[in-house]
């Protein structure tokens, strides 16, 4: 088991999951909401207890895959969801991954990787190569000062920050300040939509 496996696992077996709220977050469920297509392929990493992935699945969308470093989480959503494929539920390094999607939902995943630019630039390189052309990368990131401290998960930065990553892959349709965060996130999450470019 890996160092950042055995970490995410640990979270969970101790239930120190305060990112959790038990439901899908409203800007990623109005998104959801609006998709028309059906049958897109759909990755959510970095899914932890996935209740993303359990909403879009019960609105038809079939070609959902959740993956995540920790079993734990995946197990919880098996029992929760016994009807979802095995073979959609993969337990896997993000950044060892491969597959081909139209779409990723990013529900802060970003925000829990270590915030070093290697991390982040690897991010976003890798989470381009896993779209088609013209796919999308759709979500939330946390919008809160970025620290010296690389212990406390999960980790912030700003608009500006952000894109000095994505801009090298994608190209920004919105991201900008969330104006449907639950109570407790409100003024500390942006919603982003962005279009891998094509070379």
């Amino acid at each position: 088991m890996t160092e950042e496996q055995q970490y995410w696992t640990k979270r969970y077996e101790n239930q120190s999951t305060g990112w959790d709220i038990g439901y899908p977050s409203t800007p990623i469920k109005e998104y959801i909401d609006q998709l028309v297509d059906k049958t897109i392929s759909i990755l959510i990493p970095g899914a932890g207890n996935a209740y993303e992935a359990e909403y879009i699945w019960k609105q038809g969308f079939k070609n959902v895959f959740v993956l995540d470093i920790s079993n734990h989480p995946l197990q919880a959503f098996k029992e929760r969801n016994p009807n979802f494929p095995s073979t959609q539920l993969i337990q896997e390094d993000f950044f060892k991954h491969s597959g081909t999607y139209d779409l990723i939902l990013e529900q802060t995943f970003f925000c829990s990787l270590i915030p070093t630019d290697t991390n982040r630039n690897s991010y976003a390189r890798h989470a381009a190569k896993l779209l088609r052309p013209y796919g999308k990368l759709v979500g939330v990131w946390f919008d809160f000062p970025l620290t010296d401290d690389f212990e406390t998960r999960p980790f912030g930065g700003n608009k500006e920050l952000y894109l000095s990553y994505l801009n090298l892959f994608f190209k920004t349709e919105t991201f900008e300040r969330c104006n449907n965060s639950i109570t407790p996130r409100q003024g500390n999450e942006l919603f982003g939509i962005f279009i891998k470019k094509i070379d």
